[in-house]
């Protein structure tokens, strides 16, 4: 009888961390509790293996990673305008997320992979003044936390 249970007890043990990962949903808002053109929640922290489903709830939107804050080793991704997209992070570390259209206006947000570096991470240069200022604020307030 134990034998006949190994390879069952083998095969949920080889399964269980792709069943733990989580979805986690973000909005692209035109309008949102913390101002216009945002993403909510504008703050997650997951862990490995967990995906994000950012929802086109309205319209003229997109999710892409942010060159220049990203994990050493993680895949850049672009979602296209009005569409839903699923990303998947695997590579701890903090990932700058942006919308492509509204950059300039300050539409992006940060996920962070795992736990934080011990030193913040410097924003890149390029950055237009809105979204570099929401993303320094957006470091500012996970600091204090």
């Amino acid at each position: 009888m134990r034998l006949a249970a190994l390879p069952l007890l083998l095969a949920s043990a080889l399964l269980a961390p792709s069943v733990s990962a989580e979805v986690h949903e973000v909005k692209m808002l035109n309008r949102g509790a913390t101002g216009s053109m945002v993403y909510e929640p504008d703050y997650l922290r997951i862990a490995p293996g967990d995906s994000v489903k950012f929802i086109a709830t309205q319209s003229g939107h997109n999710a892409a990673s942010l060159p220049g804050l990203l994990p050493e080793g993680a895949e850049a991704f672009k979602g296209r305008i009005n569409q839903q997209i699923e990303q998947t992070f695997n590579v701890p570390g903090l990932y700058g997320i942006q919308c492509i259209p509204h950059l300039s206006m300050g539409m992006v947000m940060l996920i962070q992979v795992g736990e934080p570096a011990a030193t913040p991470p410097s924003l890149p240069s390029t950055l237009p003044r809105r979204a570099a200022d929401r993303l320094a604020a957006l470091l500012q307030r996970e600091a204090a936390q």
